[in-house]
């Protein structure tokens, strides 16, 4: 009477061992063309407009990233040679002073121009690669002093100097101010953050 009628037992059918397929351990090893078919992934995408589009969107979007980090000092988004804090503090330290090496470029230029232009002269050219090789050897000078006073900072700072730093901080410092990046965050005279 309040049982299940014989009919509707008969529709609902036992779950096969076909029908479960266990999941984890115990589920059966699948063939491996099975396998090696869910691992296929086409080499050139099908519609290589849009993939192309797509690939240009993320790397302007990744430039426009960095060329913001690089004026803000968001070390986020900075190239990777000028990520860590010590890689700061060399910015900083080599951005406060004044450097003799930011106008080397300048001055070679100029040597260059005045010695085409007065070949004709060997005595003028003679004085002036005299002084050129003055000033490289000031700005030689100055790098190196400039190298004992950043691992004195990174040491006191820090306790010790990681690998590239003090390189890093010469070479910007042979950069011209206003074209170093990323920009400098700290005015001349100014203490290290």
């Amino acid at each position: 009477m309040f049982g299940r009628k014989k009919d509707q037992a008969a529709s609902v059918e036992a779950p096969t061992e076909e029908t479960i397929k266990p999941v984890g351990k115990n589920a059966p090893t699948p063939k491996r063309s099975v396998q090696q078919a869910q691992n296929q992934r086409p080499l050139v995408p099908t519609d290589r407009k849009l993939a192309r589009a797509a690939e240009r969107e993320q790397r302007l979007e990744a430039q426009n990233r960095m060329r913001l980090a690089n004026e803000t000092g968001d070390e986020r988004f900075m190239a990777i040679r000028d990520r860590g804090p010590q890689k700061r503090f060399a910015r900083d330290f080599v951005d406060r002073r004044f450097m003799v090496g930011e106008y080397l470029m300048f001055a070679v230029f100029a040597f260059l121009i005045v010695s085409l232009s007065l070949s004709k002269f060997p005595q003028v050219t003679v004085y002036i690669t005299f002084a050129l090789w003055i000033l490289v050897v000031l700005v030689a000078l100055e790098a190196f002093i400039a190298s004992r006073g950043l691992k004195k900072g990174l040491i006191a700072r820090f306790g010790s100097v990681e690998r590239g730093v003090i390189w890093y901080g010469v070479m910007r410092g042979m950069q011209f101010r206003k074209l170093r990046l990323p920009k400098p965050q700290v005015r001349r005279g100014d203490d290290p953050r």
